[in-house]
């Protein structure tokens, strides 16, 4: 199953309402975890999953048994259906501390995961070969297997989960952001390098994410460093 941006959005969007009519008050942001757990039933457990880090997560879609050699012995750790999985570096991580980010992507990831699972059909379901599927640190690809586009999905999924399109409207209405932002070659000007530090603050998200998540949603647009401008820069009097 290959969805579009447009429905992997959708479906973010249509699980954000459920959730809120369910809790039947005001959403939390963030709200991924309470989203994995109490919506989804997922539940969330930490292992050292490799020795550089480069590992950061998975999910299961069956009990199963994971394999791995840490610390130059031979792990085995049992692992549930719907049992989310992440290494032992997100453990403890305080809210807004370096790091976050990371695992609050990860999490999303896992979760886009069993949700994209649930919409497979039985027949497929019976023909998936792997018992889990593994989230290891980003790198670039090429959308040429099937494994790399549900790995893309994940990730466009995740994305719009932890910053969902109504939510980050409120946002940008709240912060009177009637224009776009603009990145000028990497930087930006004091309004805008202000209001994207207060998005992931309030998202608990990193600034590469936001920044992706933004130009999705037409809040953010790419200029050459050549076109930098701040209305708020002062020079000194000549």
């Amino acid at each position: 199953m290959i969805l579009s941006k447009k429905e992997l959005d959708d479906i973010a969007t249509g699980i954000w309402e459920d959730y809120q009519r369910e809790v039947g008050a005001e959403i939390p942001v963030p709200f991924i975890e309470p989203l994995a757990k109490q919506y989804l039933g997922l539940d969330i457990v930490y292992f050292k999953l490799s020795d550089d880090g480069f590992f950061y997560g998975l999910t299961a879609y069956e009990d199963t048994q994971l394999v791995l050699s840490v610390g130059g012995r031979t792990a085995i750790y049992p692992i549930k259906r719907n049992q989310i999985v992440l290494d032992s570096q997100f453990r403890g991580k305080r809210i807004y501390s370096e790091g976050y980010g990371k695992r609050q992507f990860t999490l999303a990831h896992e979760v886009a995961h069993q949700i994209l699972y649930g919409m497979e059909p039985a027949h497929v379901k019976a023909n998936f070969r792997k018992a889990y599927s593994a989230h290891i640190a980003p790198r670039p690809r090429e959308l040429k297997t099937e494994e790399d586009w549900n790995e893309w999905q994940a990730n466009v999924l995740g994305a719009a989960l932890l910053m969902p399109r109504m939510a980050v409207a409120q946002f940008m209405a709240q912060r009177h952001k009637t224009s776009v932002m603009v990145c000028y070659g990497g930087f930006f000007n004091t309004i805008d390098r202000h209001i994207l530090d207060a998005f992931c603050f309030q998202f608990t998200v990193s600034k590469s994410a936001a920044c992706i998540r933004l130009k999705e949603l037409g809040y953010l647009i790419d200029r050459p460093y050549r076109e930098f401008y701040d209305p708020l820069e002062v020079f000194p009097d000549e």
